[in-house]
């Protein structure tokens, strides 16, 4: 009998050391005569427990918890084979109570299967949207998505099956599939992880894309600092053609649908859609000016759907359980599920798939269990570097799109950075202003000129020099950039600065004897 074990070969899982593990367990097998398989599967998100070894036995899969590679003998004395007691055992893995409260549509497959086993992925439910979708007219696979009330994971929240309309009417010889996987956002992992744990989904995904809009190619921009994501994604693109999957005939349907893998510039702007056109193209990441949209003229001037990771990979589920399924999760126009990142200063970080509505507070200190400094949580920061800090008073705010607006705030990509009381605002603040100038592609006025001048006011007023003139110039900064800026980098800078100024006051007057700044 084959004893099959699981060890991560997700990011988070290598960093803490999950191939030595692997290494180890082989080793260790070998020499007691044990028959085992070793699956390299994803994560389950449960950050803080990497590596999570996994032992499927009759009575489910059995998780071990932070293993080291020294652990491993006294695993197999403890006959962890068959789920026996050990200090790393953490019991039955889909049991656990951070497991048990999820939601898990879009990442329900994320950490239980072979990332790159096309039969694992069709035993767990893989291609049977797509195989719906064949079986459907175009326009119906288009209205399908717009029923679901998807929206854009990546930011904006933009209706997904708008776009997608809109390309599918649009008239070219040719158009393209565009996957947003250049996630630069601080706090945020989970594209890298769902393309490192269940690469299928999101081909999928954008093979029902092209399939509803008349697309004929994808491409998958991935940040550069997503190696194994990278190589995960081409060997996944590889293995699906060689499965009939993409090609001439998509699954013996007709329709032709190939894809690629492009490794993105290194740049945050590229972040941005038509930055991200651009750098595909081979120039330089700089914004284009709108209009025109992408969905008419977009990748070669051609019309082209662009979708972060997150929601193209909830079409297939939308597709095999119906719009109305999907829909019935969230809340007002927020539907379905978000996979909700949780980062900084917690003591259980990972990611966590719930319903829109869910609190902040919920997801810090329940899921997240406060701060692993122990002491008091003072901030948070949701939606990535130009998100706004939400100080206690507000951690109640639910997530979706529309509250978040409602708090002065946004979702983002959903990820929740932590902060406790030793935080300073004033500082995170000029890290906003000055992360703004550094990343700028310098196209536009407000942005390239104006953050650099915000860091020099926030400087001023750290300092003492004229404080009230400042903070009045510097509020007055953060409206034309808002308002002037021509993309989001620019134009959401100033939303961290003016939380920071808004509900952190005292930190922009308190340091302005010590000299925090250089």
């Amino acid at each position: 009998m084959t004893t099959r074990i699981f060890v991560p070969i997700d990011s988070s899982a290598l960093a803490m050391g999950a191939e030595a593990v692997a290494q180890a367990i082989a080793r260790e097998a070998h020499a007691r005569g044990l028959n085992i398989q070793i699956i390299r599967n994803g994560s389950r998100g449960m950050v803080w427990l990497e590596p999570l070894v996994e032992v499927e036995t009759p009575d489910g899969r059995i998780g071990y918890g932070r293993v080291s590679a020294r652990d491993v003998p006294s695993l197999f004395e403890a006959c962890f084979l068959q789920g026996g007691e050990h200090a790393a055992r953490v019991g039955k893995v889909e049991d656990l109570d951070w497991m048990r409260r999820q939601q898990r549509l879009t990442f329900a497959r994320c950490g239980v299967i072979d990332p790159l086993s096309l039969s694992d992925y069709r035993a767990h439910g893989g291609f049977a949207g797509l195989q719906r979708a064949i079986g459907m007219k175009s326009p119906e696979v288009v209205e399908e998505v717009v029923a679901s009330g998807l929206r854009g994971r990546g930011g904006a929240g933009f209706p997904t099956g708008i776009k997608w309309r809109t390309v599918a009417v649009a008239q070219a010889e040719r158009k393209y599939i565009v996957c947003n996987a250049d996630e630069g956002d601080s706090g945020t992992f989970a594209d890298r992880m769902l393309m490192e744990g269940d690469p299928f989904s999101l081909i999928e995904g954008m093979i029902i894309a092209g399939l509803a809009t008349g697309a004929s190619k994808g491409f998958v921009y991935i940040r550069s600092e997503y190696p194994h994501a990278f190589r995960t994604m081409r060997r996944a693109i590889e293995i699906a053609r060689a499965g009939g999957w993409l090609g001439a005939d998509v699954a013996g349907s007709g329709h032709a649908f190939e894809l690629e893998a492009r490794l993105g510039a290194g740049a945050y702007i590229c972040g941005e859609e038509t930055s991200l056109l651009e750098s595909l193209e081979g120039r330089r990441g700089q914004v284009r000016a709108k209009p025109p949209l992408p969905a008419i003229q977009g990748l070669f001037g051609k019309p082209t759907v662009i979708n972060n990771v997150l929601s193209l990979a909830s079409v297939p589920w939308i597709m095999v359980h119906g719009a109305k399924a999907y829909a019935d999760f969230g809340m007002g126009r927020s539907r379905g599920t978000q996979p909700f990142q949780i980062a900084g200063n917690v003591k259980r970080g990972g990611l966590v798939e719930l319903a829109f509505g869910v609190t902040i507070r919920e997801l810090v200190e329940d899921f997240g269990g406060g701060t692993a400094s122990g002491r008091k949580l003072r901030a948070v920061q949701v939606g990535g570097p130009l998100g706004a800090y939400f100080p206690d008073a507000l951690l109640d705010t639910p997530l979706d799109y529309e509250a978040m607006l409602a708090a002065k705030g946004m979702l983002g990509h959903g990820g929740l950075v932590a902060f406790d009381e030793t935080v300073n605002l004033a500082k995170q603040a000029r890290f906003a202003m000055q992360f703004c100038a550094i990343e700028s592609c310098g196209k536009c006025t407000p942005c390239r000129i104006g953050s650099t001048r915000g860091v020099e006011v926030i400087d001023r007023i750290v300092a003492g020099v004229a404080r009230e003139q400042n903070t009045a110039l510097l509020r007055d900064l953060c409206v034309t950039m808002t308002d002037g800026s021509l993309c989001a980098l620019g134009g959401l800078a100033p939303m961290p600065v003016l939380s920071a100024l808004t509900h952190f006051p005292r930190d922009f007057e308190r340091q302005a004897a010590e000299q925090v700044f250089p």
